[in-house]
């Protein structure tokens, strides 16, 4: 498939790095660009720690959800925190 390609953003918690992993190589193999977290918090990535970082990762991440033709959930287990519904919202 070549030309115009559907945008996805993932969501979810960081605790599930190797989901996320996974998913975005899925979603890429089949023709979508993906857009993801930058950082993983609940995997070891502490700067999100800082003062102020989490919330301007947690601000970038929803304008990355606005660029996007549709969200993906990772949801392991069926785990969906406050910070994921408040995506989905």
């Amino acid at each position: 498939m070549v030309g115009k390609y559907p945008v996805i953003t993932l969501c979810g918690s960081t605790r599930f790095k190797d989901q996320f992993l996974e998913a975005q190589k899925r979603l890429t193999l089949a023709g979508n660009i993906v857009i993801s977290v930058g950082l993983f918090g609940h995997s070891g990535d502490d700067e999100v720690w800082t003062e102020g970082t989490k919330e301007m990762l947690d601000d970038m991440h929803k304008r990355k959800i606005d660029m996007a033709d549709r969200i993906y959930i990772i949801n392991v287990n069926g785990y969906i925190g406050s910070s994921t519904r408040s995506e989905i919202e």
